[in-house]
C-alpha cells in the first residue's frame, strides 16, 4: 500500500472517538494534519531541504519534471514518499512513475479512465474550487484515495475557499488536502482543520527550518472532532388561514 495513502488512513482513524472511556489507557497523541512539502521537481537540493525535517510526504506539483529528477529525488528523500502531479496522464506515464518507486500520483479530471484502476500506488484526483457540488458528489464513486483542492487564482486563503473547503469536506467521504498559495499562520492551520482538511502542501521552494516550524505549528493543533452530518430536511409549504382554536371543555 502506499505510504501516504495509509498515514492518511491514520489520520481518519485517530480523529474518531473511542466508544466508552478508559481512564487508565491514554492514547498516544497523533498529527492533527498531514504536512505535504511541494516540490518543483527541478533541482535535487529540493529534496535534501526536505529529508529529516519530519514531513509526511512530498509532491512534484510541476507537470514537466524530469524522469531522471523524479529517481534522484526519490532515493534522496528516502523513507518520505514522493508523488507527482500529472495533468492528463496516460496509462504508460503512470507505469514508469510505478518503475521508478513514485509512493502516489495526482491526476486531474481530465486523465483517461485507465489511470483509475491502476495497482502498487496511491491515486489522488486534482479539482478546482470552481468544480460544481454535483461532480465534486459524484467522486466518491470513484476509485481514488483522496482530492487535492486548488488554490485557483488568489495568492492567500480566502473566507470564500475556507467556506469551499468546508462544503467539500462534508460532500466528500475521502481525504481533503489543501494546496497552499503561500505560508500560512496558526489561526488559518486551525481554519483549515476545521473546515474538514486533513493535509496542507505547501509552496515550492522553501527551506528546512520552514518545514520544521510548521511541523510544530500543526502538532500542537488539537485534535481534529468529527463534525456531524447535517441531512438537508424538506421544508413543506403551508397552506391555509388561522391556527384552529381549540375547543373548550364543557363545563359540567
Amino acid at each position: 500500500m502506499s505510504k501516504f495513502v495509509d498515514k492518511l488512513q491514520n489520520l481518519s482513524k485517530s480523529s474518531a472517538s473511542p466508544i466508552g472511556f478508559h481512564p487508565s489507557i491514554r492514547e498516544p497523541k497523533g498529527s492533527a494534519m498531514l504536512l505535504i512539502a511541494g516540490l518543483s521537481g527541478l533541482e535535487v537540493k529540493e529534496a535534501k531541504s526536505v529529508a529529516g525535517v519530519n514531513v509526511d510526504t512530498a509532491l512534484v506539483l510541476n507537470q514537466n519534471f524530469d524522469t531522471n529528477m523524479v529517481k534522484q529525488m526519490i532515493k534522496t528523500l528516502g523513507d518520505v514518499p514522493l508523488g507527482v502531479f500529472v495533468k492528463e496522464t496516460s496509462e504508460e506515464k503512470v507505469n514508469e512513475l510505478v518503475d521508478l518507486g513514485c509512493d502516489f500520483v495526482v491526476f486531474d479530471i481530465k486523465a483517461p479512465v485507465e489511470v483509475l484502476p491502476k495497482e502498487g500506488m496511491g491515486k489522488f484526483l486534482m479539482i478546482e474550487p470552481s468544480l460544481e457540488q454535483g461532480l465534486v458528489r459524484a467522486i466518491n464513486s470513484l476509485d481514488v484515495d483522496g482530492v487535492f483542492l486548488g488554490c485557483g487564482e488568489d495568492s492567500f486563503i480566502t473566507v470564500e475557499y475556507l467556506l469551499i473547503c468546508q462544503r467539500f469536506s462534508e460532500l466528500l467521504d475521502k481525504p481533503l488536502i489543501a494546496i497552499l498559495p503561500s505560508l500560512v499562520n496558526t489561526d488559518v492551520l486551525s481554519k483549515l482543520q476545521e473546515a474538514g482538511v486533513g493535509g496542507v502542501v505547501t509552496p515550492t521552494a522553501q527551506p528546512s527550518q520552514t518545514f520544521v516550524e510548521l511541523r510544530k505549528t500543526i502538532d500542537n493543533l488539537p485534535q481534529k472532532v468529527e463534525r456531524k452530518q447535517t441531512k438537508a430536511s424538506a421544508i413543506l409549504p403551508y397552506y391555509g388561514g388561522d391556527t384552529p382554536i381549540e375547543e373548550e371543555e364543557e363545563e359540567e
